[in-house]
């Protein structure tokens, strides 16, 4: 899709929030296809669990992901302030197999839209404050827990028993106290199965609204 420049002087600063496997990275990698990686940035949440390299390997495994505690969301802020003034932003690299956070960096350039993607972005008000638009993926548990077993045994290295557990343990009860309550807060709400195209199609129609793009 052609880009047809747009009159606004920062950049528009978009949610996709969801329950974990929802379809959040799905839908956001469609609006990049869609309007083009020269339009859009994209940062995940995720990308900013505090470093727990100082404790063991159980004791990582024992911590509580599902918690906004888990993440520094302050250093998040700081790099969304610093991509909305034109600025690029050095976005942490997060290992989820050894729950650590890497030396390395990835740079993130400003656009004239970015993407912040994370199940817990809703349940922090520094962070809703600072968004133009909200999105909701709402995908039912069954298919959201078959995608994370999927997930973590094949790219993190967790067995089925440990992804089970943690989902029973922290995963749930996180989603039903921290990211289904921030589904009030969404300007739209999407369908997370996989036959969401007329869904994600209706998201960038709204994008380009507000881009003052026809």
């Amino acid at each position: 899709m052609p880009h047809t420049p747009t009159t606004r002087k920062t950049p528009l600063l978009i949610g996709v929030s969801g329950g974990s496997c929802s379809g959040k990275t799905t839908v956001v990698q469609t609006v990049i296809e869609r309007l083009g990686s020269h339009l859009v940035a994209s940062i995940q949440h995720d990308s900013y669990y505090t470093d727990l390299s100082h404790l063991s390997a159980t004791e990582r495994a024992a911590v509580n992901y599902d918690h906004p505690d888990a993440l520094e969301t302050e250093l998040l802020t700081d790099h969304l302030a610093a991509l909305r003034h034109g600025k690029p932003a050095d976005v942490p690299v997060y290992d989820f197999a050894r729950h650590v956070r890497l030396a390395a960096t990835a740079e993130v350039q400003p656009r004239e839209i970015v993407i912040l993607e994370g199940i817990l972005i809703y349940a922090v008000a520094a962070l809703r404050a600072m968004l133009d638009m909200r999105i909701y993926v709402r995908t039912d548990p069954e298919i959201r827990l078959a995608r994370r077993l999927q997930r973590d045994v094949a790219e993190r290295g967790r067995t089925v028993e440990s992804v089970l557990q943690q989902y029973l343990a922290s995963v749930q009860p996180g989603h039903i106290r921290f990211v289904k309550p921030g589904c009030k807060f969404a300007d739209t709400v999407i369908n997370g199965a996989d036959n969401n195209h007329a869904d994600i199609s209706r998201v960038i129609a709204q994008i380009q609204d507000l881009l003052g793009q026809p």
